[in-house]
């Protein structure tokens, strides 16, 4: 354990299971309080608040929440404000994924992709910015490396992470000086639960990743650790993936 993050509280959106789960890990492990957001997973958010609070008493609370409640960024928010007087870092993690290929896209698409990916992230970031500037702090988008180079098949949710991508930076260039604002970008991290790729696509992907494997959610964690503790970096957006986004 390192104290990096010794008494300062992070927010993680979609944070019980998956890579937001390891997030919630590593900034724990750093000293850090954390909010366990989640929506569904409530068996996995709350063994994961049962097993940080065993480390140490208090240092985890779980919230369940729609991200596109109207009400849900006040709530969030307010959660931790309520339990720790205070909010140094906001993870926005929470991601719905799913083809809409063209001719099949539906509003209800547009609204559920575009309202976790981008919606959510930008009134979350608005009602939690002027308590992270009162504490120095930062926010820390998962964004992908589609954003710069579309997935076939998945228009809605390509543009999504786009939009996700340009809010970090116009983010970075509001919030200033108070706020730093930063992105990870991943990869080929951890399949869908959903078998939406099949075997030979998913040879496919790793085989035009340079590194030759697949990224772990302990990778993303990482990164947004790095961000999230490195006070001269602002409006930048991280790939991690192997090298996959350099790939010709």
């Amino acid at each position: 354990m390192d104290e990096a993050l010794h008494g300062k509280v992070a927010l993680v959106t979609g944070a019980a299971r998956r890579i937001g789960a390891a997030i919630v890990r590593r900034l724990h492990w750093s000293g850090a309080n954390v909010i366990v957001h989640y929506r569904g997973a409530e068996e996995e958010a709350v063994r994961l608040e049962a097993e940080l609070n065993a480390v140490r008493p208090r240092s985890a609370l779980k919230v369940k929440g729609d991200l596109l409640a109207p009400i849900a960024p006040r709530v969030l928010v307010g959660a931790a404000l309520e339990r720790w007087s205070r909010l140094d870092l906001l993870v926005n993690n929470a991601s719905a994924f799913f083809p809409t290929p063209v001719g099949e896209i539906e509003l209800g698409h547009w609204e559920e992709l575009v309202g976790s990916n981008l919606r959510a992230p930008l009134f979350l970031s608005q009602a939690a910015a002027p308590h992270l500037a009162a504490a120095q702090g930062s926010i820390v988008n998962i964004a992908d490396i589609h954003a710069r180079r579309p997935l076939k098949g998945y228009l809605v949710y390509s543009v999504a992470k786009s939009g996700l991508a340009a809010l970090t930076c116009a983010l970075a260039l509001e919030l200033a000086p108070a706020v730093r604002v930063n992105a990870v970008a991943p990869g080929a991290i951890a399949w869908p639960d959903d078998g939406q790729f099949e075997s030979k696509e998913r040879e496919r992907i790793v085989a035009s990743t340079p590194l030759r494997r697949m990224g772990s959610p302990e990778d993303i964690a990482q990164a947004v650790y790095f961000l999230a503790t490195s006070p001269f970096v602002t409006g930048h957006v991280l790939a991690v993936d192997g090298g996959r986004s350099v790939f010709v």
